[in-house]
């Protein structure tokens, strides 16, 4: 799947929906729950199974998730139980930069 800045995905298994904040510009392997995300508004597949319990770790809502080698970033609008992840590869939660010190 190709996605840019701004797009907004969700997974096929649960509740799951995030924006793309930063992209590699190159074709992505974007699941939710060990199943392929699509589009926000596109169908859901027919096919479309329950969430593999290897990627059950869940979503946190205004959470970030990247893979900054790749240079990932998404911002989870709305929380799931499956776990984001770029094709097998559990995508990390981003954590917040340190403040400068005031002395």
């Amino acid at each position: 799947m190709e996605v840019k800045v701004g797009a907004r995905v969700r997974s096929v298994v649960d509740a799951t929906e995030a924006v793309v904040v930063r992209t590699p510009g190159a074709d992505i392997d974007l699941r939710c729950g060990g199943q392929p995300m699509v589009a926000l508004g596109q169908e859901i597949p027919s096919d479309a199974r329950a969430i593999d319990p290897e990627f059950s770790g869940g979503t946190a809502i205004g959470k970030r998730y990247s893979d900054d080698e790749l240079g990932l970033e998404l911002l989870v609008t709305k929380a799931g139980q499956g776990s984001l992840s770029l094709g097998s590869m559990v995508l990390g939660l981003k954590s917040a930069k340190p403040l400068p010190s005031s002395d």
